[in-house]
Protein backbone atom coordinates (compact mmCIF):
# COMPACT_ATOMS: atom_id res chain seq x y z
CA UNK A 1 0.00 0.00 0.00
CA UNK A 2 1.71 3.32 -0.80
CA UNK A 3 1.93 6.00 1.64
CA UNK A 4 -0.57 9.08 1.16
CA UNK A 5 1.11 12.09 2.32
CA UNK A 6 -1.54 14.91 3.32
CA UNK A 7 0.60 17.67 4.46
CA UNK A 8 -0.98 20.47 1.90
CA UNK A 9 -4.61 19.54 2.34
CA UNK A 10 -4.35 19.53 6.18
CA UNK A 11 -2.32 23.08 6.38
CA UNK A 12 -4.67 24.90 4.14
CA UNK A 13 -7.59 23.58 5.61
CA UNK A 14 -6.13 25.12 9.17
CA UNK A 15 -4.72 27.83 7.59
CA UNK A 16 -8.43 28.91 6.23
CA UNK A 17 -9.87 28.22 9.75
CA UNK A 18 -7.16 30.30 11.43
CA UNK A 19 -7.46 33.06 8.76
CA UNK A 20 -11.02 33.43 9.85
CA UNK A 21 -9.99 33.44 13.54
CA UNK A 22 -7.53 36.34 12.71
CA UNK A 23 -8.14 39.13 15.21
CA UNK A 24 -9.99 36.86 18.00
CA UNK A 25 -8.36 36.78 21.52
CA UNK A 26 -5.51 34.68 23.21
CA UNK A 27 -5.46 31.04 22.15
CA UNK A 28 -8.81 31.15 19.73
CA UNK A 29 -7.04 32.72 17.46
CA UNK A 30 -3.94 30.98 17.57
CA UNK A 31 -4.67 26.86 18.43
CA UNK A 32 -6.39 25.28 16.04
CA UNK A 33 -9.18 23.31 17.81
CA UNK A 34 -9.98 26.47 20.02
CA UNK A 35 -10.05 28.43 17.09
CA UNK A 36 -12.39 25.97 14.63
CA UNK A 37 -15.00 26.25 17.63
CA UNK A 38 -14.88 29.93 17.42
CA UNK A 39 -14.88 30.39 14.43
CA UNK A 40 -17.74 27.95 14.09
CA UNK A 41 -19.30 29.88 16.46
CA UNK A 42 -19.14 33.09 14.76
CA UNK A 43 -20.33 32.07 11.81
CA UNK A 44 -23.50 31.11 13.76
CA UNK A 45 -23.96 34.35 15.25
CA UNK A 46 -23.15 36.38 11.76
CA UNK A 47 -25.87 34.09 10.40
CA UNK A 48 -28.41 35.11 13.04
CA UNK A 49 -27.59 39.06 12.80
CA UNK A 50 -27.90 39.16 9.47
CA UNK A 51 -31.81 37.88 10.02
CA UNK A 52 -32.05 40.69 12.77
CA UNK A 53 -30.47 43.00 10.82
CA UNK A 54 -33.46 42.94 8.29
CA UNK A 55 -35.79 43.31 11.56
CA UNK A 56 -33.85 46.00 13.56
CA UNK A 57 -33.80 48.07 10.23
CA UNK A 58 -37.89 47.94 9.96
CA UNK A 59 -38.52 48.75 13.47
CA UNK A 60 -36.69 51.84 12.88
CA UNK A 61 -38.37 52.66 9.76
CA UNK A 62 -41.70 52.08 11.59
CA UNK A 63 -40.55 54.61 14.54
CA UNK A 64 -39.53 57.11 12.42
CA UNK A 65 -42.74 57.33 10.09
CA UNK A 66 -44.46 57.40 13.17
CA UNK A 67 -42.75 60.43 14.64
CA UNK A 68 -43.49 62.13 11.53
CA UNK A 69 -47.17 61.63 11.25
CA UNK A 70 -47.46 61.59 14.77
CA UNK A 71 -47.35 66.07 14.45
CA UNK A 72 -50.25 65.76 12.24
CA UNK A 73 -52.91 64.18 14.17
CA UNK A 74 -52.03 60.30 12.41
CA UNK A 75 -50.81 57.34 13.98
CA UNK A 76 -48.52 55.01 11.65
CA UNK A 77 -51.36 52.51 11.97
CA UNK A 78 -53.46 55.15 10.05
CA UNK A 79 -51.17 56.46 7.98
CA UNK A 80 -50.38 52.62 6.26
CA UNK A 81 -53.74 52.04 6.46
CA UNK A 82 -54.29 55.24 4.13
CA UNK A 83 -51.45 54.30 2.10
CA UNK A 84 -52.84 50.96 0.91
CA UNK A 85 -56.46 52.56 0.17
CA UNK A 86 -55.14 54.78 -2.41
CA UNK A 87 -53.17 52.23 -3.73
CA UNK A 88 -49.92 54.42 -3.03
CA UNK A 89 -47.02 51.68 -2.90
CA UNK A 90 -44.08 53.02 -1.21
CA UNK A 91 -42.06 50.69 1.23
CA UNK A 92 -41.26 51.83 4.90
CA UNK A 93 -37.47 52.13 3.84
CA UNK A 94 -38.77 54.96 1.28
CA UNK A 95 -41.18 56.59 3.45
CA UNK A 96 -38.56 57.00 6.34
CA UNK A 97 -36.16 58.60 3.95
CA UNK A 98 -38.14 60.68 2.73
CA UNK A 99 -39.77 61.74 6.10
CA UNK A 100 -35.88 62.50 7.00
CA UNK A 101 -34.44 63.66 3.42
CA UNK A 102 -37.50 65.29 1.86
CA UNK A 103 -39.65 66.96 4.10
CA UNK A 104 -41.75 68.94 1.40
CA UNK A 105 -43.03 65.64 -0.18
CA UNK A 106 -43.89 63.53 2.83
CA UNK A 107 -45.77 66.79 4.15
CA UNK A 108 -47.69 67.21 1.80
CA UNK A 109 -48.00 63.22 1.33
CA UNK A 110 -49.69 63.17 5.06
CA UNK A 111 -51.28 66.46 5.16
CA UNK A 112 -53.75 64.80 2.00
CA UNK A 113 -54.42 62.21 4.40
CA UNK A 114 -55.25 63.96 7.43
CA UNK A 115 -57.36 66.29 5.26
CA UNK A 116 -59.29 62.61 3.92
CA UNK A 117 -59.32 61.63 7.67
CA UNK A 118 -61.07 64.81 8.99
CA UNK A 119 -63.25 65.26 6.48
CA UNK A 120 -64.57 61.66 6.87
CA UNK A 121 -65.25 61.96 10.85
CA UNK A 122 -66.66 65.57 10.14
CA UNK A 123 -69.87 63.68 7.94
Amino acid sequence: MTRVKRGNVARKRRKKILKLAKGFQGSHAILFRTAKQQVLKALKYSYIGRKEKKRKYRSLWIVRINAAVRPYGITYSGFIKQLKITGIALNRKMLSQLAILDNVVFNKLVQSFALNTESRFLS
